[in-house]
């Protein structure tokens, strides 16, 4: 009897979750060893892919679009690190200015420059950011929703991720957004450890991916 040819098994559906290499004279950069410590791991059916982008305006773009195009994945979450921050921050909104105080690990430093030339003034993020941050809540990891991701790379990538979610053909229905980390103990104060940071973006993951549909009204704003 001839064998029969195995059936190959359904692809899992993508979270594409990117991080940056290091800047500002750090060694390392949070946001990049965390999304790396969780690829391959399967969350809720879907896989993890991990991805880390340079910290340089206009090439990081370059690289995030490609990776869309490579994974079509059902979720994106970009990673950040932010020195200062004493929780993971779930970003709101996105807007469409570069304005570096620093310069980027290419020397480019944009001054009042848009992201994207003639696209709207901003994006909010399509991520359930009320749910995850109360999912960290629950899990004891300090997080929050934060209303602004700054001028440099980090919101240059978030306005740019939903640019391209928005506008790209495939990508209207793919949910995407942003999500900084604080400093690890090494880099300084305030900081959380590699392990909670790691483990607080597999938590987030996990309520995006129950949320299927619009958010929980939560209050989690901000009087100034």
């Amino acid at each position: 009897m001839p064998r029969l040819k195995a059936t190959p098994r359904p692809t899992l559906p993508a979270v594409l979750l990117t991080g940056f290499d290091p800047f500002g004279g750090d060694a390392v950069n949070p946001s990049w060893l965390a999304v790396q410590a969780l690829h391959g791991r399967r969350i809720l059916g879907h896989r993890i892919i991990a991805a880390r982008l340079p910290t340089v305006f206009g090439d990081s773009l370059i690289a995030l679009r490609a990776l869309l195009r490579e994974h079509r994945p059902a979720l994106v979450i970009c990673v950040g690190q932010a020195g200062g921050r004493t929780a993971l921050s779930m970003e709101r909104v996105a807007i469409n200015v570069d304005d570096a105080r620093i310069p980027d690990n290419a020397a480019r430093q944009p001054i009042d420059a848009p992201v994207v030339p003639g696209a709207p003034a901003a994006y909010f993020s399509t991520l359930p950011i009320k749910a995850m941050h109360a999912a960290l809540q629950r899990a004891g990891i300090p997080g929050e929703v934060s209303q602004t991701a700054g001028t440099f790379v980090c919101n240059h990538v978030f306005f740019g991720l939903m640019h391209l979610l928005a506008t790209q053909r495939g990508m209207r229905k793919v949910r995407g957004g942003f999500v900084h980390v604080p400093w690890l103990p090494e880099q300084g104060v305030p900081s959380l450890p590699l392990a909670v940071i790691t483990e607080g973006l597999a938590i987030a993951v996990r309520a995006a991916l129950r949320q299927t549909s619009g958010d929980q009204a939560l209050g989690a704003g901000a009087t100034h």
